[in-house]
């Protein structure tokens, strides 16, 4: 019943997320997360974040999800003797279900071991003063009650998605593919503004008055 050719579904999902995992110890986790457009409000991206997206890297929570999925289904097949017809179809469906939920309560905390095992700090604002590029469809202002998200290069040269948004007193409005700089990190997201904007050199210019 172990190797039972109904059991492959579940075989294939499990290996498939065995490999994501051996992927990301490969090649030190330097992926991004899933892009979640800048018109979706504060809320849906609360709810997407109980599953664990825009938490952890994308791949290391298809990696969890995938193997969860696999053992659940496969766990579940032995203990209803192989389900057919409309049964297994539900098993398949519920498995699913379940390996999202625990998928994304479990990929953050391994997703802190793999940073730390890797040397990256991922309390810290070691993201502050970077370049990075939008990838939303425009970074919205604090105050609007949406979120973005953009790409940025950390110190360690390593690739990171972080959630976005502009400081109130910003006046250049950053749109996908242009260039941004960290400048503060706030509870759910970082703020941003333009590269080579006035709101740089205003930046620029508070910063060396605080520094003085």
């Amino acid at each position: 019943m172990l190797f039972n050719f109904a059991n492959l579904p579940y075989w294939i999902l499990l290996g498939a997320g065995i490999l994501m995992f051996l992927f990301v110890i490969s090649t030190g986790l330097g992926e991004e997360n899933i892009d979640i457009d800048s018109d979706n409000g504060v809320e849906s991206l609360d709810t997407l974040g109980w599953l664990g997206i825009g938490q952890v890297p994308l791949i290391l929570l298809l990696a969890t999800d995938l193997s969860f999925w696999g053992l659940i289904g496969w766990t579940l097949n032995i203990l209803f003797s192989i389900p057919n017809g409309f049964f297994g179809v539900t098993v398949f469906i519920a498995s699913m279900i379940l390996s999202l939920i625990l998928g994304g309560f479990i990929a953050r905390p391994i997703g802190k071991i793999f940073f730390q095992s890797f040397g990256e700090d991922v309390s810290s604002d070691r993201l502050l003063g970077c370049i990075g590029t939008v990838t939303s469809t425009l970074v919205p202002k604090e105050n609007q009650g949406k979120i973005a998200q953009v790409d940025v290069i950390d110190t360690a040269k390593n690739l990171v998605t972080i959630n976005a948004n502009l400081p109130s007193w910003a006046t250049k409005i950053p749109h996908r593919g242009e260039k941004i700089i960290v400048i503060d990190r706030q509870t759910k997201s970082y703020l941003v503004i333009a590269k080579d904007s006035v709101d740089r050199d205003r930046w620029l210019s508070n910063s060396s008055k605080n520094r003085d």
